[in-house]
């Protein structure tokens, strides 16, 4: 296949445009990068940007050359001192490629292509072709939406919209602006005419001359429009922003005593990822970190980590603590729940029945999703026996087995996998 590549400048906008066809040239060795980034972060500094490198070889590029044409012969020069497969001894006194020795004013060389990945796209490159399960408002916390909100009220607008009693009393203020001055007037020509009357008939020119003038200021007070245009007054209503939709996400872990510190870090590579994934949908995100042994207790993540504190195994306990803390702080309808909970799958046996009613009656009905996960390489325990009654009535309830640190990234990608529908 011949690839030819554009050599000139870019123009405005090219650039992007260039970017995610380098991504998708070498989207394996980027994969790669992304993946050992991983490794040495934390749960909070996780999603930032990341250094790529790309050996030379990969990005090598094709190019045009003038054939030499017409037919030619070749002689290579034979030897007559080795034959195919033989071995070629160091050379004597060589410095053999160690490093040391003197620096040398020949040869030319290149060093990896190295490149900055910002934090979107180190998200995207991780979580390709992953989606939240069972998400009902997919694109909230993507998409900004508005809601509209009363703002006082407005001189223009559709008349679904008047305010009757504003537009009233607007109006009741206008007639006594306008109508005061002859109101003043009429009162004192009234005066005048009961005064006048009292000594003169009411064909005395000055009496009918009051008359006229009480008329015709009765006339201009009757004229006063009852409501004018300027009068009307309209429901202002403003979009505001409204807020995006917020998610918490419950950490759960055994901390007794058959949870050795390796099988704690394989649960916080988990939760890790899981939050990270949950950044993806959501803007405002909150953990609540749960550990237990024959108690469960809520905690930070110093504490959840790297607290000594270990015991037997009642899991029980945390989920019926998983359940208070959702009635109490996150039972509205704006708050997307999640769950995760990590365990060996060892627990007291009279217990494990009782954590799958808890699963089943009071914590899977409010939940988005809810994965289990056991961090044992034998086989599956009590725990597993019961959580597996759960799968065939629940949909946004998964579990999986993790048997080794390698077995974490494709285990959390069959749990959110896309759906093939």
């Amino acid at each position: 296949m011949v690839r030819i590549i554009d050599r000139r400048f870019d123009s405005k906008n090219k650039s992007a445009v260039n970017r995610q066809r380098f991504f998708r040239r070498f989207k394996q060795q980027i994969r790669k990068a992304v993946a050992d980034a991983i490794d040495g972060r934390s749960i909070r500094d996780v999603d930032n940007g990341e250094s790529v490198s790309i050996p030379t070889k990969d990005i090598s590029e094709p190019q045009f050359g003038l054939g030499r044409g017409g037919e030619w012969e070749t002689v290579f020069s034979g030897n007559d001192q080795f034959a195919a497969g033989d071995e070629v001894d160091r050379p004597i006194g060589g410095a053999g490629g160690s490093g040391k020795g003197k620096a040398s004013n020949e040869g030319e060389g290149e060093d990896d292509f190295v490149f900055q990945l910002s934090r979107e796209e180190f998200l995207d490159v991780f979580f390709d072709d992953l989606a939240l399960p069972n998400l009902v408002k997919t694109q909230l916390a993507a998409i900004p939406e508005y809601k509209l909100q009363r703002a006082g009220f407005t001189s223009s607008g559709t008349p679904a919209n008047i305010n009757i009693v504003r537009s009233l009393r607007g109006a009741l203020g206008r007639r006594l602006a306008l109508g005061s001055p002859y109101s003043t007037q009429l009162r004192e020509a009234l005066g005048k005419l009961d005064t006048l009357r009292k000594t003169r008939p009411d064909t005395d020119p000055e009496v009918e001359a009051l008359l006229e003038e009480i008329a015709t200021l009765r006339a201009k007070i009757e004229g006063i429009p009852f409501i004018d245009k300027v009068d009307l007054r309209y429901n202002n209503r403003i979009r505001v922003p409204k807020p995006s939709t917020r998610a918490v996400m419950f950490c759960v872990m055994d901390v007794s005593g058959s949870m050795d510190e390796e099988k704690k870090a394989t649960a916080k590579r988990f939760f890790m990822l899981l939050y990270l994934f949950l950044t993806r949908n959501y803007e405002k995100i909150e953990v609540v970190f749960i550990r237990h042994h024959t108690v469960a207790k809520e905690v930070d993540e110093e504490d959840f980590f790297h607290s000594r504190e270990s015991g037997g195994t009642v899991v029980s306990s945390a989920l019926e603590l998983m359940k208070d803390i959702i009635q109490e702080r996150y039972a509205t309808n704006l708050w997307n729940i999640y769950g995760a909970q990590a365990s060996d799958g060892d627990n007291w046996e009279n217990d494990s029945p009782r954590c799958r009613e808890l699963l089943a009656d009071n914590i899977l009905p409010f939940v988005q999703h809810f994965a289990y996960i056991e961090i044992t390489p034998g086989e599956p325990q009590n725990l597993w026996r019961e959580y597996e009654k759960l799968q065939g009535g629940h949909s946004n309830f998964a579990m999986q087995r993790i048997e080794a640190l390698a077995n974490i990234y494709p285990v959390f990608r069959e749990l959110f996998k896309k759906s093939s529908v």
